[in-house]
């Protein structure tokens, strides 16, 4: 019989997913260390291993456990599942190549801010901002021009769940001032980062909407403080990333 926690979730596949997010986070590890790290028996996470090895999920090479290429084609079905995501890309790449900055699109799941696809310009800094990498959706232009598109019944829920955690000494983490915020970002249509993820850094997000107004992500720009400031950070960005969010919207619409 497998064990749960008495809230309906399964052990051994709470402990298999973890041995996986480990593998990745690490790239790689070996028994032992899995082992130490997981708190377990070398015995329990060897069969974890076994059994994920054998579905082709996990490799092995001289002792050391890595995720295997079959989580490719799981993760490629997810981002491509929806066409909006498809034309999302697109407008990604136009916007890194028209400012020569860092573009990317977000969405939310389970209250965070999720990394759909990004591209970088040949100006562009490079940072942690990898493709599935979740993030505190407060802390980020696209995070807030989503929350400023949902319901406030869905924005109270999130806060609830996740809180407003601080990722730097930038980031808002009163409820009050950042609900404030949203209401500016309904208002002019666009949200502002200003190094709230990470110190000196900015971004402009805007929200990118179906028909009926709910958001399907945002796109955003971002770079370093230096060059994101006078014209081009209050007007330049903000219209070019509007125009390129509408564009986006009316091929959603009648594709």
């Amino acid at each position: 019989m497998t064990a749960n926690d008495g809230r309906g979730r399964v052990k051994s596949t709470e402990t298999a997913f973890r041995i996986i997010e480990l593998l990745m986070e690490e790239d790689g590890m070996r028994l032992s260390n899995l082992a130490r790290e997981l708190d377990l028996a070398k015995s329990t996470v060897h069969r974890h291993l076994s059994t994920l090895t054998d579905l082709e999920y996990v490799t092995r090479e001289d002792d050391v456990y890595r995720t295997g290429l079959r989580f490719l084609k799981i993760g490629e079905q997810t981002r491509t599942r929806s066409d909006a995501y498809q034309l999302a890309k697109e407008k990604v790449a136009d916007l890194a190549a028209e400012t020569q900055e860092r573009a990317q699109f977000i969405v939310e799941e389970y209250g965070k801010g999720v990394y759909i696809f990004r591209e970088t310009g040949e100006q562009a800094v490079s940072t942690d901002s990898e493709i599935g990498k979740r993030i505190p959706i407060h802390a980020t232009a696209a995070g807030k021009a989503i929350l400023a598109s949902l319901p406030d019944e869905r924005v109270d829920e999130i806060f609830a769940q996740r809180g407003l955690p601080a990722v730097n000494e930038h980031t808002t983490t009163d409820e009050e001032a950042l609900q404030a915020e949203l209401k500016e970002i309904r208002e002019r249509g666009y949200s502002i980062n200003d190094q709230e993820n990470t110190s000196g850094l900015r971004a402009i997000g805007v929200p990118v909407k179906y028909e009926g107004g709910e958001p399907i992500g945002a796109l955003s720009v971002s770079g370093p403080t230096h060059r994101f400031r006078g014209t081009l950070f209050e007007e330049t960005l903000p219209n070019l990333l509007l125009g390129t969010a509408n564009e986006l919207e009316l091929n959603i619409q009648y594709s």
